[in-house]
């Protein structure tokens, strides 16, 4: 098991992730972030990489995404960071972004040069699930790296089910069809695919993300799946100059 699989498999507490942009607000600032969460008490972490036609970016991560690109971010720059993440953090990290920064990289020399980092898992959300278990399913699995499908309400049983059999960490439920940034509605419809996820008894465990933004929503999520990712309402205290103090309260205020 990788350190992601054996955080589902031992903690029994609401499971609390962190997205951050790498590259944002400063160019080397994404290890002191990663560290001042842990520290903090994330559970784990998602590092996006920035790409200039996001899909499913609301205004908040495609603007971090932008600063993050003309300070001069790029994948080769972010693993050359990576190099001494697990000299600073311990819990599991995950990468995510867009494919086509992965295809320029080239699949084998990214999956080679996150596992080198001791990346756990990626999360690439326009990657077609034929094309990943068709050509690229082998290559995440020999360097141990988790990949992530994301749900949406929309999602039919069957897919849901194929979604289950290739993964191999967590499945990603989005809380609506919306991009990023939007807050957790939650109304009838929204608890009814909540419910019917929940008593589908997947095998994989399941997190909720777009739209937690604070202690009621983290706890909401909660009651359906194994917890809650946080991105944009993050983002936003990373435009504070003193971004890395206040990442302790902002922790305790989801979780305590």
């Amino acid at each position: 098991m990788n350190r992601l699989q054996t955080l589902f498999k031992e903690k029994k507490d609401p499971i609390l992730s962190i997205y951050f942009t790498a590259g944002y607000p400063d160019l080397n600032s994404t290890l002191d972030i990663a560290e001042a969460l842990e520290k903090a008490g994330a559970d784990f972490l998602e590092i996006g990489f920035p790409y200039s036609d996001p899909v499913a970016d609301g205004p908040v991560i495609q603007n971090s995404s932008q600063k993050a690109l003309e300070n001069g971010m790029t994948l080769n720059l972010l693993f050359e960071q990576l190099r001494d993440l697990r000299k600073r953090v311990s819990i599991p990290v995950l990468l995510m972004g867009y494919v086509n920064p992965v295809l320029q990289y080239g699949v084998e020399n990214f999956c080679h040069a996150a596992a080198e980092a001791g990346i756990d898992g990626v999360i690439v959300p326009d990657l077609p699930m034929y094309e990943y278990e068709e050509l690229y399913r082998n290559c995440f699995e020999q360097h141990q790296l988790s990949n992530i499908f994301l749900v949406t309400p929309q999602t039919v049983e069957d897919r849901i089910r194929k979604i289950d059999d290739l993964s191999n960490g967590f499945i990603y439920l989005l809380s609506s069809s919306a991009t990023t940034g939007k807050n957790l509605a939650v109304s009838t419809d929204t608890e009814s695919y909540f419910a019917r996820i929940k008593a589908m008894k997947l095998k994989n465990p399941t997190m909720i993300g777009f739209g937690i933004s604070d202690k009621e929503s983290f706890n909401k999520a909660a009651q359906y799946t194994r917890g809650a990712i946080v991105g944009s309402a993050f983002m936003k205290l990373l435009g504070a100059p003193d971004y890395l103090s206040r990442i302790p309260k902002f922790i305790q205020s989801l979780k305590n």
